[in-house]
Formats: structure tokens, sequence, C-alpha cells
């Protein structure tokens, strides 16, 4: 799922274990999954599968996966996927970490069954560098969408972002991972900008999977940064662990999750699974944020988020807020999809402008 292969190599890393990184998500990944998927499956369950069966044939002999509580297929990607690999005729061990259960105390005993490493100190620390590297990604991402919406030379901030990635692969103690942010942040500060470019704000939510993982959203970020948008991810790695992984004595109704679902009461009642509350709150948040407008992702037969999308039509004439929802699947067209966020972006432009041009009139500061 995009870079989160560093945060959880890091873990392994610590415990010396012995582990294989697969290739990120490819044409291949995705074929080899929907070969072995259920037609009707979503989208991220295919690229887990593939992405199993690419780490199999690289020499894999054991799989983690978590099980999910909550109304959502991901609850059965374990058990689906465990069942495809076998008919296949692998034999890997898969190691399970049953949320249902627990969350920190199912990590541990995972990483201990999946390393033999049994020194519960090692495996706190383990564990430990992971959480720190999942809030570290995000801190450089958030830094990359800033200088990449503002680069005067094409490339230089992506450029930049890699070398940051490496940095804090490479880290194995807290005091790496920090310099090694430091310096990933330094890397970034030098990229060359224009600071004073007038660049469109954009909100990106949705489904967690295809708004992180690149190959899924056509690289999205990117493709936004190319024109003149500065990103703003709201569904992240790092909110889900800060709020049920870390121990903490900070109330849910403070984190991103319960603050966008206390704002999405207006509009629906109950959780419905996924991250479909999630995105009806940021979309409610950019609205009152006077952000320029929210591209919302979603897999293609993804019930949540499909709930959701027809819901946000409320909330774009309530909110006054532009929303595009692009769907994703193994059929989605480059070309297609590009000519839409042309569009859309395009219109949110147009639409700043517009409301600049009123704020001038009233002597008010716009954005």
């Amino acid at each position: 799922m995009g870079n989160t292969y560093i945060a959880l190599a890091g873990a392994l890393k610590v415990l010396d274990a012995d582990f294989i990184v697969p290739p990120y998500n490819t044409k291949k990944t995705l074929n080899l999954g929907s070969k072995h998927s259920p037609e009707v499956i979503c989208l991220p369950y295919k690229l887990v599968l593939g992405n199993y069966i690419e780490a199999i044939e690289k020499g894999a002999e054991g799989i983690l996966m978590i099980d999910s509580p909550g109304t959502c297929r991901l609850g059965q990607y374990s058990q689906g996927s465990r069942t495809a690999i076998k008919d296949i005729g692998y034999d890997v061990e898969f190691i399970n970490l049953d949320l249902y259960k627990g969350r920190v105390f199912e990590f541990y005993k995972g990483l201990k069954k999946a390393t033999g490493k049994g020194n519960p100190i090692e495996l706190i620390r383990a564990v430990n560098i992971a959480l720190i590297k999942i809030d570290m990604l995000d801190v450089l991402n958030d830094s990359y969408s800033y200088y990449r919406a503002r680069e005067t030379r094409a490339g230089a901030a992506k450029k930049a972002h890699k070398q940051a990635l490496k940095l804090l692969d490479n880290a194995i103690t807290v005091s790496e991972c920090k310099n090694a942010l430091q310096r990933g942040m330094e890397i970034l500060g030098k990229v060359p900008i224009d600071s004073f470019k007038d660049v469109l704000h954009i909100d990106l939510t949705g489904e967690i999977f295809v708004v992180i993982d690149q190959f899924s959203n056509m690289d999205i970020e990117d493709e936004l940064g190319k024109m003149g948008v500065e990103v703003h991810r709201k569904i992240k790695l790092s909110n889900w662990t800060n709020t049920f992984i870390k121990p903490t004595l900070k109330k849910f109704e403070d984190s991103h999750e319960g603050q966008m679902k206390k704002l999405a009461r207006d509009f629906i009642k109950r959780d419905i699974g996924g991250d479909a509350l999630e995105s009806i709150g940021d979309t409610i948040s950019a609205g009152n944020n006077l952000s320029d407008g929210v591209i919302h992702l979603l897999p293609f037969t993804c019930m949540p988020e499909i709930i959701s999308q027809n819901i946000l039509h409320n909330v774009t004439k309530q909110k006054n807020i532009p929303v595009l929802s692009l769907i994703l699947d193994e059929f989605t067209g480059r070309a297609g999809f590009i000519t839409r966020l042309e569009a859309f972006i395009d219109l949110a432009a147009r639409r700043k402008a517009s409301r600049c041009r009123q704020y001038s009139q009233q002597k008010r500061v716009c954005r």
C-alpha cells in the first residue's frame, strides 16, 4: 500500500528478521490478483492478492495479514486470500493479526510468530519503530505536496522525496529516524520553488487503500502537483494508528476519525463501514475551511464509499464545495482519468478566481 512497507520493514529490521519486500504494485500485480479473485471483489483485494503471489514467487514462506472488525470486506481478505493461494498450489504460512481480539497485543503476537523473537522489549521496540515511521511518512508526504505544487524545476520535488524516503527506510533506531526526517525535510527544503505562486488547495479523501497507493490512484497526487495543486491527503495511515494502535490518553473524539464522524452525523446517523464517514466528514470540513475542492476516490463495488458518494451530492449543495468522485478498478483508463482531473481543476480554478474577486470587493483575504 504505497510506501507503508518502509514502516513495516523497519519493525522487521529491528528484529533482524529475514523478510521480502514485494515490488510496488504494477499492472502485473493487478493481473495476477484479478486472475484468482471473484469478479466483483474490490480493487484493493485484487492488488493485495497479486502482491502476495509476487512475494511468494520471490521466496516468501509466510504472510502477515490483518483480520479487521467492522462492516467492510477487509475482514474477509485474510480468509479469501488464504483460500486463493492454497488453490493455486502454494504452501505458505498465514499469520493473522486478528484485530477483533485486540490491536497492540495482536501486532506483538504476530511479529513474535513471524520472526521467532520472544524478547518483549525487542518486540515493543519494533512496533514503536513502525509507528514512528508511519507518522514520519505522512509528514514527508505533506511537505512533498507543498514543494511539488510550487517547484520551478519539474521533477525536483519528486527526486528529493525519494531521497528522503530512502533515508527513512535505512533508519532502525528512534534517533536515526529523527535524523532521517530532519535530513529529509532539509533536502525537500532545497527544492527551488516559487513561494508566491497562486496554487489550488484540493483535499483528497476516500477509501484508504486507493488514497494511499500510487498505482491504484494512477499517481493522482503527482498529476495534480503538475497542475499546480497542493494536495491535502486527509485519509492517512497515521490517523488510524494514532487512534487505534498507540496507547494514548487522547479521547477518540479528538482524533481525525472522531472529528470527521462527528461532522458526518448531520448527513448519516450510523457507521456503514470502511472510511465512508470520514469521506463525508472530510468534505464537510473542506467546505467549512474554504478549500478549493475535494477529490473522492473509491474502488468499484465498495459499498460504504458508494453510499458516501451519493451523500456527497447533498454536502456539495449545502457547503458549496465542488467534489469529484473517481471510481477505480482494473478497467479504469488513464486518458479519461486525466481528462476528468483537468476538467475538475479548471472548474476549481475558475471558482476560486470568482470567490477571490468577491473577497476583494469585501476587502477580505482570499486563501
